[in-house]
């Protein structure tokens, strides 16, 4: 129970990473916000968290539009009083060689896993920063909090077909050193997990058709074919794909108070490739 009394927003909670990266908080006692765009796969997680004595609050919004972001930390505070640790998760792919990348398609993948980790701790920051200088004045110290932010190995290494969402998690990576230079002085970690191939609905394995999956009122193909799935393992030292509880558990490594003097770092969880 390293998490009891803290509270936890998870971004793209309904299913995969996010789901279990919620799973893995709770279990650790911390109360959540699950957010995500999808609220029948919320629901489904929130089914997940019904064996944990924690208190749950659910939040389903396009995180996208706009005032959605703002809207979903004002709650959360209103909600619980604070917020202690932030995972920026959602997110989805939309692929596509650069010559063949549309400028909605690069804006949507730079919208969805860059500007909406901004505008989600610049909402934030309107809140932790009066709250910690009160902290500072009557404490002499602010309470430790936590920001872990979802990149990618497409971020830091790059990604055929993947130019925009390359672009947004390393984005993502920028915007973690900054803000981990930024907050410091109100105690504040700020770290990211950087995945590699991990089984999720976007990485799905095929054979014929190219899987799809919705997000909001459009479709995207996902996936990988059994060839490419095949490739990946032969470049991968631990000779697999990650499980969602792997990944849950590196972000969750970032959310532990013995992570209380780490901040600014990208950890690589990709089985080593």
């Amino acid at each position: 129970m390293s998490l009891i009394s803290k509270t936890a927003l998870v971004t793209g909670a309904g299913q995969g990473i996010g789901r279990s990266t919620a799973q893995r908080l709770a279990r650790a006692g911390a109360n959540l916000i699950i957010q995500d765009i999808d609220a029948d796969a919320l629901s489904e997680t929130m089914l997940h968290l019904k064996a944990f004595n924690v208190d749950v609050l659910t939040l389903t919004g396009d995180l996208t539009e706009a005032d959605v972001p703002e809207q979903v930390v004002q709650d959360c505070v209103k909600a619980f009083g604070g917020l202690d640790i932030i995972i920026n998760n959602a997110g989805y792919i939309w692929n596509g060689a650069l010559h063949n990348h549309s400028e909605t398609q690069w804006q949507a993948m730079l919208d969805i896993h860059a500007t909406v980790p901004f505008r989600i701790l610049k909402a934030f920051s309107e809140w932790l920063r009066p709250t910690a200088k009160a902290e500072i004045q009557s404490n002499g110290f602010a309470c430790c909090r936590k920001v872990v932010n979802v990149s990618s190995v497409s971020g830091t290494q790059g990604s055929a077909t993947q130019v925009g969402y390359a672009a947004g998690k390393a984005a993502v990576i920028g915007l973690t050193k900054t803000l981990a230079k930024e907050w410091g002085r109100y105690n504040v970690t700020v770290n990211a997990v950087a995945f590699g191939h991990i089984e999720t609905r976007l990485t799905q394995g095929y054979s014929d058709s190219i899987p799809e999956i919705k997000v909001g009122d459009q479709q995207f193909r996902v996936g990988l074919s059994n060839q490419q799935r095949n490739a990946l393992a032969q470049t991968v030292p631990l000779g697999r794909a990650g499980t969602v509880d792997e990944a849950a558990g590196a972000i969750y490594l970032l959310t532990l108070p013995e992570s209380d003097y780490i901040t600014g770092e990208i950890l690589t969880c990709s089985g080593g490739a």
